[in-house]
């Protein structure tokens, strides 16, 4: 399990193949039996396997036009704005990349933008003006696990020394 959780990727580059309703059926229970705060699970989940309709979201912003060419997406819809709800979206966006990359495929999220943007993918996808809809997950077969954006920044990790420290901010590990 730990070597599953350390090898999730962004993926943003995938096949064009169909994921089967089976899969999709599995991520959304593990989505919907996903933990949020004081038990609310305040969100709904709409699945997107229509082109165009990824196409025109893709459009929104430049770093999100990889969008164009996934297979599937899970858009996560919360019912308020706030605190908690970012959390919830944070933890049910992160459930979805580890189920899909244990189910052998890969997941990317990908941030609508500013709010008209996020209402303009409101719009695309008939989701009510009043709720809260900043973000979705694609899922499907990684082709490559590059950043293909404009902006691309590079891979890698930092070191834990730079990144930890033990019992005081600054403090080495003993």
């Amino acid at each position: 399990m730990i070597e599953t959780l350390r090898t999730v990727r962004q993926i943003r580059q995938y096949a064009p193949d169909a994921v089967p309703d089976d899969v999709v059926e599995q991520l959304l229970h593990v989505a919907r039996w996903t933990g949020s705060s004081k038990n609310s699970q305040p969100w709904h989940f709409v699945v997107v396997r229509d082109h165009d309709a990824l196409k025109r979201i893709s459009e929104l912003r430049p770093n999100i036009n990889w969008l164009a060419g996934v297979p599937l997406a899970i858009v996560i819809v919360l019912d308020a704005d706030g605190i908690s709800p970012a959390y919830d979206e944070g933890r049910v966006s992160e459930r979805l990349l580890i189920a899909a990359h244990a189910l052998g495929l890969g997941g990317g999220t990908a941030w609508f933008g500013d709010e008209s943007q996020q209402a303009e993918a409101k719009r695309i996808l008939g989701i009510p003006a009043d709720r809260t809809a900043r973000s979705m997950v694609a899922i499907g077969r990684p082709t490559s696990i590059k950043d293909p954006r404009p902006m691309a920044r590079p891979g890698g990790r930092k070191p834990l020394s730079e990144i930890v420290s033990y019992e005081r901010w600054g403090n080495a590990k003993p």
